[in-house]
């Protein structure tokens, strides 16, 4: 099993920066990516940024493209989420997810099977 914790969370404004963490635990070696995800209220969960824990290759969301950067430190076995020049409509709760299983579309949340409680963000 996998662990995930973030943190990082609050308040920000309009074109400040943010960055979200989360902290991997257990089984952390048998993850081969890494996402995070967001959720608003009355939406549905969506797809933000992926990385692969092997590679590192990484990919975006085209609405965060530019402005987000999902970046990993192996050594601390924690996965980040830099938000720069963040937007109102970026306010959600923010989830960190695991896949330790193979295939499928990063953007898919059903590819990912651990996940962590979520830190929100709110941009003003």
């Amino acid at each position: 099993h996998v662990q995930l914790v973030e943190s990082g969370g609050g308040s920000v404004q309009a074109g400040g920066s943010l960055r979200l963490s989360c902290a991997a635990s257990g089984y952390t070696y048998s993850a081969n990516r890494m996402a995070w995800f967001r959720q608003a209220p009355g939406k549905e969960r969506e797809w933000v940024a992926t990385i692969y824990t092997g590679g590192g290759s990484t990919y975006y969301a085209d609405s965060v493209k530019g402005r987000f950067t999902i970046s990993q430190d192996s050594a601390r076995n924690t996965v980040y989420l830099q938000m720069n020049s963040p937007k109102p409509e970026d306010t959600a709760m923010y989830y960190c997810a695991a896949a330790t299983i193979y295939g499928g579309s990063w953007r898919d949340r059903a590819r990912y099977n651990y996940w962590g409680q979520g830190t929100q963000v709110t941009v003003s």
